[in-house]
């Protein structure tokens, strides 16, 4: 099962190579808007101290941050809405080539070969596992690129604010990680067994709605009926055992990260007035580090979340 999933991924990645311009502007655009989001709260933080003493507002000098701000804002919403578009580019590209391989395909195989197989389980294979896959690429391309690079753009600058909170935070982090893995370990083989009944069903009702003229003739309606409703119970019953399982990860990687927001809160809010191994920090530096918590661990979120999809894309691109 590993070496067939490797060699999944592989062929996938060969299909994503043909288009290597596109990919790194799409890293490139990720890396702007990464580094922009990632700015945003040291400028808030700064905001807060000039707030911090209150017969000393320099607000001259908050208006002028404030200005730089929105600015920031709009060029990060700019810069992601062209990374949606370049990864859309992407991804339908690469599923429009599977999709002409396996059609070239379809016309070299054996008649021995079409004639074992239903027609409807081929067509089931061209259309809604490429469809399946192509979402999963999709939110692969969108999370993954922004998520890796978040992760390290934050540890820099909480290392820069204090670096005990911040290797606090890398220690605590990767819990959320295992639970999402032994979740996902789980889901993979449940939507390869979705995929599987899927297309059975979906290679039953073409046989069905191919020869109604013959289920009329032998008067095959009502066992055709109760066959349908075995095998339609039966994937729903797979479906909803994956979609539960897969459902599990990502509020049980929230909960974990919010225990660990609550600890660094906690830590930051004592610097603020008792040094930390040497280290005290401003309120506003506070702020940011909080900030930067949350941005750090949402990648994991995010990551964690579609994992479960990731599967079952890589289920139906198998």
């Amino acid at each position: 099962m590993k070496k067939r999933k490797r060699g999944t991924v592989g062929r996938v990645l060969k299909y994503i190579g043909r288009y290597k311009l596109l990919l790194a502007l799409s890293l490139l655009l990720a890396a702007a808007s990464v580094a922009m989001t990632l700015y945003l709260p040291i400028l808030i933080g700064d905001v807060i101290n000039y707030f911090a003493t209150p017969a000393d507002v320099d607000f001259e000098r908050i208006f002028t941050v404030l200005f730089e701000i929105v600015i920031l804002v709009l060029l990060t919403a700019v810069a992601q809405w062209l990374i949606n578009t370049v990864n859309n580019r992407i991804t339908y590209h690469v599923v429009r080539d599977v999709r002409n391989d396996a059609f070239a395909k379809i016309q070299h195989l054996p008649l021995s070969y079409l004639d074992s197989h239903p027609s409807g389980d081929i067509v089931s294979r061209m259309i809604a596992d490429v469809d399946q896959f192509a979402d999963g690429l999709l939110l692969g391309f969108t999370q993954f690129f922004t998520g890796a690079l978040t992760i390290v753009g934050t540890l820099v600058f909480m290392l820069t604010i204090h670096p005990f909170i911040a290797i606090l935070v890398v220690i605590l982090t990767p819990l959320s990680l295992f639970v999402a893995r032994f979740i996902a370990s789980r889901t993979h083989n449940l939507f390869s067994e979705q995929s599987g009944k899927r297309g059975k069903q979906t290679a039953f009702i073409n046989e069905m709605v191919t020869n109604a003229q013959l289920l009329r003739a032998f008067s095959y309606e009502e066992k055709a009926r109760e066959a349908f409703d075995e095998i339609n119970e039966d994937l729903n019953k797979t479906s909803v055992k994956a979609i539960f399982f897969s459902s599990l990860v990502n509020p049980t990687t929230r909960f974990v990260n919010s225990v660990i927001y609550a600890v660094i809160g906690l830590c930051g809010a004592l610097s603020v007035f008792i040094p930390i191994l040497g280290i005290k920090i401003s309120i506003g530096a506070l702020s940011s580090l909080l900030s930067y918590t949350t941005q750090y661990t949402k990648p994991f979120n995010e990551i964690s979340g579609v994992i479960a999809e990731l599967q079952n894309a890589l289920t139906c691109a198998s």
